[in-house]
């Protein structure tokens, strides 16, 4: 698949199954990023995980659900700690990424499209402790309805337990970003042109999600019983100056 085929192709559930289908395609790639958006990152970005899930690294047989974690390294890095702490981990994605990722004692992979097959999810894992769903939530805004999709994942917290939706691309934020001189000068390294990036403004961005978006995704959750917390990401994350991370606490 070429550049321009990625670069166009829809970002849905089943664009992903395509991509991952696609062994011309490095990992990186199946799973919608140009590699230099993750590789040599995932380090960083895997400690900034564990900083918001601390009991991932601290505690020992937890239940943990990762909702669309693809087939790079971050999902790899979670079934080793996992297998390592003796966590029961349920991996939720397409046949095709999960066929990509190894196997381990406590590793149980479940084929399907969150939050429809949310009570097979429930009925493979019961209550979680912890839930990942990370660089998910965008494409979740054109396949289903983001309430659904929160309220799934509530659904299957523990007491105590903690869900991290991370890496969203937040429209507002990356339109405050680039109208400062910091933005535009990050434009144009980026970019090598000269010619400055126009921001827009007051203008409805059909399929983002943007502050109003989040702001009422923590309302819903607060009202469902929930702490709620929009938390920046580490500085040295690829994208941490246009993207978020929201953290679900259940009390």
């Amino acid at each position: 698949m070429s550049v321009v085929d990625l670069a166009t192709l829809q970002l849905d559930y089943e664009g992903f199954r395509r991509l991952a289908a696609d062994d011309r395609l490095s990992v990186h790639e199946k799973i919608g990023f140009p590699p230099a958006y993750r590789e040599g990152h995932e380090e960083a970005i895997w400690a900034d995980i564990l900083s918001k899930l601390p009991r991932l690294a601290s505690d020992k047989g937890l239940r943990v659900v990762d909702i669309g974690p693809g087939c790079a390294g971050l999902p790899r890095k979670l079934i080793e700690l996992c297998v390592d702490r003796g966590h029961q981990l349920l991996l939720v994605d397409s046949p095709e990424m999960l066929r990509q990722l190894p196997d381990g004692p406590g590793v149980v992979k479940l084929a399907g499209m969150f939050p429809r097959n949310a009570a097979e999810v429930t009925a493979a894992i019961g209550e979680a402790d912890v839930i990942l769903s990370y660089s998910v939530l965008h494409y979740a805004f054109v396949d289903s309805n983001l309430f659904d999709f929160l309220d799934g994942v509530m659904a299957l917290l523990a007491p105590e337990g903690r869900a991290l939706l991370g890496d969203i691309p937040n429209h507002s934020k990356r339109r405050r970003f680039f109208a400062t001189e910091r933005g535009q000068a990050y434009h144009r390294a980026f970019t090598g042109s000269d010619q400055p990036y126009v921001v827009p403004h007051d203008a409805p961005a059909p399929g983002k999600i943007d502050d109003g978006v989040l702001m009422g995704l923590i309302l819903r959750a607060q009202s469902a019983g929930c702490d709620a917390y929009l938390m920046p990401q580490a500085a040295d994350l690829p994208m941490a100056n246009r993207r978020d991370d929201l953290l679900l606490a259940r009390p």
